[in-house]
């Protein structure tokens, strides 16, 4: 047992009344300890649960992100026009809408704004399709890939994928904790912001609950990240929804926060999300989007890479954006650079 991450559960587990915030340092004393396997496992399951239960403060989960810092695995920066940009989505996937971040991903990369993505395989509580399962469906099965092969592929296409079993087996050590406790843990919040990238990056954070994102910017700010948008997504994703007006925040280094409420009708794409359905009957409607031929799939898909496309730098307005991403998919260049990416995996599997 170990008996200083006793003395921290302890302070975050005393009770309503008596119960303490950790400090920065604490919590990222805290994540080191869950993460070298040095606290036991009822140590382990006793901290998510007494976190589930009085949420964790930012300051919490700046110490978390800092211990992911510490021990995680991170990319080196590539030679790029724009900041890399990190989603961060809900590990444990989706189970109502399809996603659209793949083929969005694609179409920035195509346009110059590279994108790195992160997560694992099916996942507590939900179980939802991770993003994993479509990638591979779609010829590029990143699982396979060391971090090195992973940092090639990067700086080759614009595209790259953290995969949490192979790339930080530590990280995937707590995930067992995730069913045995029932509940999605702090972790869950906390790996939305995190950015396994070493330079510039534009950090982009899903959710579901408002509070989430006042935490978010408050825990961006202990760590000095000045990038980022928050959006209010499909099932707490990055995808936005067209059923309803889009909630997104944005912060930039020179500008103060802004919130921009975003509506689909105003640019002609109101309408019913997307269905999820399985992963190789979702990727065959995905090749007909790549192909240039509308469907609701490739509404939701210019509709999510126009805003991008704005968001990140490469248009000056989302009507221009989405004009943009109508072109490059209807070109082939999206599909082009999806042949790249498969080209580039296959021989770094090969080597493996």
């Amino acid at each position: 047992m170990s008996h200083a991450f006793r003395e921290l559960l302890r302070k975050i587990g005393s009770g309503t009344h008596t119960s303490e915030s950790l400090t920065r340092q604490e919590s990222a004393a805290a994540m080191r300890m869950m993460l070298l396997q040095e606290a036991t496992p009822a140590q382990i399951g006793a901290f998510m649960i007494a976190h589930r239960i009085r949420r964790p403060t930012s300051t919490e989960l700046a110490g978390m992100l800092d211990a992911y810092a510490e021990l995680g695995p991170q990319l080196s920066p590539i030679a790029a026009d724009r900041p890399m940009t990190v989603f961060g989505v809900p590990y444990d996937g989706r189970s109502r809408t399809a996603p659209i971040l793949p083929l969005t991903a694609l179409i920035l990369a195509t346009a110059g704004c590279p994108v790195l993505m992160h997560g694992g395989d099916r996942m507590p509580t939900k179980e939802g399709d991770p993003l994993i399962d479509y990638w591979k469906e779609l010829g590029v099965d990143w699982s396979l890939l060391s971090l090195s092969q992973t940092q090639t592929v990067l700086e080759t296409t614009g595209i790259g994928f953290v995969y949490l079993p192979t790339h930080f087996p530590l990280a995937y050590g707590l995930v067992p904790y995730r069913e045995q406790i029932g509940k999605r843990p702090p972790l869950a919040t906390m790996e939305l912001m995190w950015s396994p990238y070493a330079g510039e990056a534009h950090v982009v954070a899903g959710y579901v609950h408002p509070p989430t994102e006042e935490r978010f910017r408050e825990t961006f700010a202990h760590r000095g990240i000045t990038q980022f948008t928050t959006v209010k997504g499909l099932e707490g994703s990055c995808d936005l929804p067209r059923e309803r007006t889009g909630i997104i925040g944005m912060q930039d280094r020179d500008r103060d926060f802004e919130r921009l409420h975003l509506h689909p009708r105003d640019y002609g794409f109101e309408g019913s999300n997307v269905p999820l359905d399985t992963p190789a009957n979702l990727v065959t409607a995905m090749h007909t989007v790549l192909q240039g031929e509308p469907s609701e799939l490739w509404r939701s898909t210019l509709w999510n890479g126009g805003f991008y496309l704005w968001r990140l730098g490469g248009c000056p307005t989302i009507a221009d954006g989405i004009t943009h991403a109508e072109t490059l998919l209807q070109t082939g260049q999206v599909q082009q650079t999806l042949q790249t990416l498969q080209q580039a995996i296959t021989p770094a599997i090969a080597h493996s």
